[in-house]
C-alpha cells in the first residue's frame, strides 16, 4: 500500500505543478489584456506602420504616374504630338482683338 500512496502522491504533485503552470500562463494573458496602455501603444504602432506602408505605396504610385506624364508631355519625341489647346487659345485671342479693333474703327468713322 505504500507504493500506491507514493505513486498517488507523485501524480498529485505532478498535477499540481501542471495546474500552477497553466494558472501562471492564464494570469500572464489576463495581465496583458488588462494593460490598456501597452495595448494602445501596440495598436498605435501597428497603425503607424500601416500608414507608413500606404504612404510609401502612394508616393511610388504618384511618382510612376508623374514619370509617365512627364514622358508624354515632352515635345519633339517620336510618336508624341503637342496639344492643340495653346494654339486654339492664341487664335481665339487674335480673333477677339481683331473684332475689337474693327468695332473701334467702325465707331470713329
Amino acid at each position: 500500500m505504500t507504493r500506491n500512496g507514493t505513486g498517488d502522491t507523485e501524480a498529485l504533485r505532478e498535477e499540481i505543478r501542471r495546474t500552477r503552470v497553466e494558472l501562471s500562463e492564464t494570469m500572464e494573458a489576463l495581465a496583458a489584456k488588462a494593460d490598456v496602455k501597452k495595448r494602445l501603444k501596440s495598436s498605435a504602432d501597428q497603425a503607424r506602420e500601416r500608414m507608413r506602408e500606404q504612404a510609401a505605396q502612394t508616393v511610388a504610385r504618384v511618382r510612376a504616374q508623374a514619370g509617365l506624364r512627364h514622358e508624354q508631355a515632352r515635345p519633339g519625341e517620336i510618336g508624341l504630338r503637342r496639344s492643340p489647346a495653346p494654339f486654339v487659345a492664341l487664335a481665339a485671342g487674335a480673333m477677339a482683338a481683331a473684332v475689337i479693333l474693327l468695332i473701334i474703327r467702325g465707331r470713329r468713322g
